[in-house]
């Protein structure tokens, strides 16, 4: 298969392409379209994913997988109780034959870093691994390292174990753009996994490398949007934080601490490559809607009332997006005024899945 390194100014090559990474990473995971998607969508983004599950459900393959087919490096890191920051980022080591201290840089130096069972490390590999994530730069014997470009950490943990875990801070989880949550496979989807990897498993080709990488995150951050989509996304992250004042008085006694500025900047991140995965050159307030969950699932901190009376983040999510109204877009990009909006809309309070782009 042909590997594309610089993608055509063409929105068709770049559908085509898109296309190709798809079918490359379904090849080897059955089902999952969701996590699929959204890991793609957090690349694009240049953000980092939380994923999380029980035991076997191939999220180690589908971090692996995603690295082959856009020709990046990738590394893996068991996160144990034992671990130490310099584990993680590199160390100095004194050589006797020369000595003189040298540099050993740590394994987080790849494009694609799976930090497996992060919630199993304690307090200070946690804040190094993070640090990086944001900084995207190390910092050893007063030296500063940059980490390969583009840097995407997709770190997991187990939500059934609770003995020999340090869980993340709620102002840590904040720094990753979307926690994913996965379920079981189906019994069609579990017979199928069992014929592909009973025989020869599948192995996924290289759709493109990193420059064509980089190409489709500069596309993504370059698709329009609206503003009233902005605004949407800015009413989805208010009503978290000012339920009472947004309709939504219930949740008050609900929510102790709603979502950071950095959600609202998530969402329309994503948003836009959302939009550019489905083949739009323009995003939606559907985008804003899909994408919503795992966005602020990590970032709402509950109160003990809520725990007490068995209240979900989930209900908490499903209240606020089925409460607060989106608009109706008319995306106009080439004709577009000096206030950037893509056209008319107006106020529309049905679910946002029911929003037709007029254009």
């Amino acid at each position: 298969m042909t590997v594309t390194t610089n993608l055509p100014q063409d929105d068709h090559a770049t559908a085509l392409v898109v296309e190709r990474v798809f079918f490359e990473l379904r090849k080897v995971i059955v089902g999952q379209s969701r996590l699929i998607e959204r890991m793609l969508v957090g690349l694009l983004s240049q953000g980092h994913c939380l994923l999380e599950s029980v035991p076997g459900l191939a999220k180690t393959l589908a971090a692996e997988t995603l690295s082959k087919v856009v020709g990046g490096t990738f590394g893996r890191v068991q996160f144990t109780p034992d671990l130490l920051p310099s584990d993680i980022i590199g160390t100095r080591i004194f050589r006797s034959s020369s000595e003189k201290f040298d540099v050993e840089l740590g394994p987080v130096f790849v494009n694609f870093l799976l930090a497996d069972e992060i919630n199993r490390a304690p307090a200070k590999v946690q804040s190094a691994l993070l640090e990086v994530m944001a900084e995207q730069h190390v910092t050893i014997g007063g030296n500063t390292y940059n980490v390969p470009t583009p840097f995407f950490v997709i770190a997991t943990q187990n939500p059934i174990e609770s003995e020999g875990v340090y869980h993340l801070p709620e102002a840590q989880r904040d720094r990753f753009m979307m926690k994913i949550t996965m379920t079981h496979p189906s019994a069609d989807e579990e017979m199928t996994i069992v014929d592909r990897m009973s025989v020869s498993p599948p192995v996924a080709e290289q759709v493109i490398d990193l420059h064509g990488l980089a190409d489709l995150q500069r596309r993504a951050a370059a698709v329009f949007i609206d503003r009233s989509v902005q605004q949407y996304a800015v009413d989805l992250v208010q009503a978290t934080r000012n339920p009472a004042g947004t309709g939504l008085p219930d949740l008050a006694p609900v929510i102790a601490l709603g979502a950071s500025p950095r959600a609202t900047l998530a969402l329309v991140r994503g948003a836009k490559s959302l939009a550019l995965l489905r083949g739009r050159t323009y995003a939606t307030p559907q985008d804003i809607f899909d994408l919503a969950p795992e966005v602020l699932r990590h970032r709402l901190i509950l109160t003990y009332d809520a725990l007490a009376r068995d209240v979900s983040i989930e209900h908490v999510l499903s209240r606020v997006l089925s409460s607060v109204p989106t608009m109706w877009v008319s995306p106009k990009p080439n004709n577009s005024g000096a206030n950037n909006s893509g056209g008319s809309s107006r106020p529309n309070t049905s679910a946002p899945n029911s929003t037709v782009p007029q254009v």
